[in-house]
């Protein structure tokens, strides 16, 4: 690889300090409980009214959106719920016959309670509450707890209606570590979650990992900030990939964004072009500073050589814009969703294309995919083993049990075989120790 530029900064920084305050947060709430949730949403967002929304404020709320975003974002909606839809209908319940006498099974189980967060900051972020709480409800998740920071007075309204549309059986209007703490506690609501999911800042990343860790419930995924990555050969155009580049910037001040090309020609373009596209947007600072600290030109030998180099990366989001999509296809193996071709951009996938934008940043694209709706299900498996089938199942358990050291387990397959085979001469010396 040869950088035709790089990063001045990396995404991997110590989090000490924060997990230690997130420790302290999360602590003093389980041993004060509510209290401490009401004390810190007056410290942080000004809040002193009820948490959970009132179907009489829902109501006044959604009224205020516009009809015109409310079709938006319902067409988002059913975009977002089709496609979980046809996810969960490709994993089944089966019940097998494995060998005589032995039927095996796998059972499809949804979480009890889901927990969706959705951020709040200097967006209204509408379509991250459809992609959590629509995916929950589509898995069969029956009660599903939405929150949102509250800005002045309430949630966005967008929001609440994107809440709403997607299924929300309880909307709170919290944020921050005090609003992840109430969903796994069951504060206010009495259902703590099984599972915890949505995007949020770095002290809601932090709160959400420490309950994952300590055995408290699910996450979705161990989140960063925003990641985008473009992969880009000779037959690009310099401009798309530059907008592209800013568009994905305007996330965060530390939102990484990476071009890997075998064009030098190509790279070198959007160079000198990026910083032209970021200063025309409204409020370009954000992007500006994402493009000088994180913003990243990889320039690379051929495409076998990007592949690696985008791998060893894992981002959140790639766009492919090259020739011969479908070998990309074939041979990306690390990253959070792919977007083929110059017609598909990450925004399509942010908002209303169908796949889910809650995904895996700093490198855990290497080990887990997005969120989806197989992280609200259960998958278990059963087991039915007849009488007959014990002449092969328990002498083979029992002699493997031995060969193990585990006596126990080779015992009560042991006394299986004397109960269903009492005229059969078992081989096993320990009938003349167990006093059965």
């Amino acid at each position: 690889m040869e950088f035709i530029k790089k990063a001045l900064k990396t995404a991997e920084s110590d989090n000490s300090a924060i997990r230690e305050t997130v420790n302290g947060i999360l602590a003093d709430i389980q041993e004060r409980g509510e209290n401490a949730v009401r004390e810190l949403a007056r410290k942080f967002d000004h809040w002193d009214s009820p948490f959970i929304l009132s179907d009489e404020k829902k109501k006044r709320l959604i009224e205020s959106v516009p009809e015109t975003l409310k079709g938006d974002i319902q067409f988002s909606f059913d975009q977002v719920r089709g496609f979980a839809e046809s996810q969960k209908n490709s994993l089944k319940e089966f019940e097998k016959e494995t060998h005589p006498g032995v039927h095996l099974g796998q059972k499809i189980i949804p979480m009890d309670v889901a927990g969706c967060y959705v951020p709040g900051g200097r967006f209204a972020h509408a379509c991250s509450a459809i992609m959590s709480v629509a995916t929950a409800k589509v898995a069969g998740v029956p009660l599903v707890i939405a929150c949102s920071p509250p800005r002045g007075n309430s949630i966005d309204p967008a929001v609440v209606y994107a809440m709403d549309v997607a299924g929300a059986d309880i909307i709170l209007e919290m944020g921050g570590v005090q609003a992840i703490a109430t969903m796994a506690f069951g504060l206010f609501t009495g259902r703590p979650v099984n599972i915890l999911v949505g995007p949020g800042n770095a002290h809601v990343a932090e709160a959400k990992a420490i309950l994952a860790s300590s055995g408290r419930c699910a996450i979705d995924v161990f989140a960063g900030p925003t990641e985008s990555a473009i992969i880009a050969d000779k037959t690009a155009d310099p401009m798309t990939i530059a907008i592209d580049l800013a568009s994905q910037a305007e996330h965060g001040t530390n939102s990484p964004v990476w071009l890997f090309t075998d064009s030098r020609a190509i790279g070198e373009k959007v160079l000198e072009i990026v910083p032209r596209v970021i200063s025309d947007l409204p409020v370009p600072d954000v992007a500006q500073t994402a493009w000088n600290d994180y913003g990243e030109i990889i320039l690379c030998r051929d495409r076998q050589a990007i592949c690696r180099a985008s791998d060893a990366y894992a981002s959140e989001h790639i766009q492919v814009m090259a020739e011969d999509l479908d070998w990309w296809v074939a041979n990306l193996k690390s990253y959070g969703s792919l977007f083929l071709g110059e017609a598909s951009t990450v925004a399509h996938g942010d908002k209303c294309s169908g796949t889910n934008h809650i995904l895996p940043t700093k490198k855990a694209g290497y080990y887990s995919g997005g969120l989806n709706v197989f992280k609200f299900l259960k998958v278990t498996t059963y087991q039915k083993i007849d009488r007959e089938a014990n002449r092969i199942f328990s002498a083979a358990t029992s002699r493997l049990s031995r060969m193990e050291g585990m006596e126990g387990h080779a015992r009560s397959c042991d006394w299986r075989l004397r109960r269903y085979f009492p005229d059969e001469p078992w081989d096993f010396e320990v009938y003349d120790q167990t006093g059965y």
